[in-house]
């Protein structure tokens, strides 16, 4: 059973960093794309960063490229998000998932998808 989990989501002040990870397991984490995806209150769900299965190729949103970093550890069967600078707009649920198929953005490619954290980011 493939099981996705993120966690370190946490209520923070305008301007912090904040590093959630996702843990798999079920799956055999190297063969897969791995993303983060998030969603707002109120919001659909939106693309955040993909990353390639060995951790060479990284695909950002425009909206947030710069601020954000993707990254995995396939060792620990773990992908990391890396949130600098944060602001009240970046206020969701951060979800990760994966496929095997391919890096793309939209969500009707990924299979595996976790419970999802909470990141609050307050003014």
């Amino acid at each position: 059973q493939v099981q996705l989990v993120e966690s370190g989501g946490r209520y923070v002040q305008a301007g912090d960093p904040l590093t959630p990870p996702c843990t798999a397991s079920g799956l055999t984490f190297s063969s897969h794309y791995m993303t983060w995806f998030r969603q707002a209150p109120g919001k659909e769900r939106e693309f955040v960063a993909g990353i390639g299965k060995l951790g060479g190729a990284r695909l950002y949103a425009d909206s947030w490229k710069g601020r954000f970093a993707i990254s995995r550890d396939n060792a620990k069967n773990t992908v990391y998000l890396q949130m600098n600078n944060l602001k009240p707009e970046d206020t969701a649920v951060y979800y990760c998932a994966a496929s095997q198929s391919r890096l793309a953005k939209s969500g009707d490619e990924y299979p595996y998808w976790g419970q999802g954290t909470q990141v609050t980011v307050s003014s």
